[in-house]
């Protein structure tokens, strides 16, 4: 697992492929990021699934009650079969900008 920080937000890429115990991970140390938005990159991994990917439910519903974003980068995947719930998304520059457009939201009040 690599973690890399950048102003407001914490990118956590998965560099070993085993999804099980990434997710593992990103849960047992989740509290080390809640204060900052956070993107999930799965981009690396080409085998993960819709159900994997809806494994990171309660960690976005954890995010979204302290009004940060959660967003997750897999660049193989049928968007439309993930739950309106998760954010996800195919680059890291995409993942950027929806949490950009959501700080101003936040922002505004909205």
């Amino acid at each position: 697992m690599k973690v890399d920080q950048k102003g407001h937000t914490v990118t956590i890429k998965d560099t070993q492929g085993d999804f099980n115990a990434f997710l593992e991970k990103v849960t047992q140390q989740f509290k080390t990021f809640e204060k900052q938005n956070i993107i999930i990159d799965l981009s690396a991994d080409t085998d993960v699934s819709e159900k994997e990917v809806k494994l990171f439910l309660p960690l976005a519903k954890q995010q979204k009650k302290a009004k940060k974003s959660f967003v997750i980068v897999v660049s193989d995947l049928d968007f439309n079969a993930v739950s309106d719930k998760l954010l996800v998304v195919p680059s890291l520059l995409e993942a950027h900008d929806i949490i950009e457009m959501e700080e101003i939201e936040r922002d505004l009040g909205f």
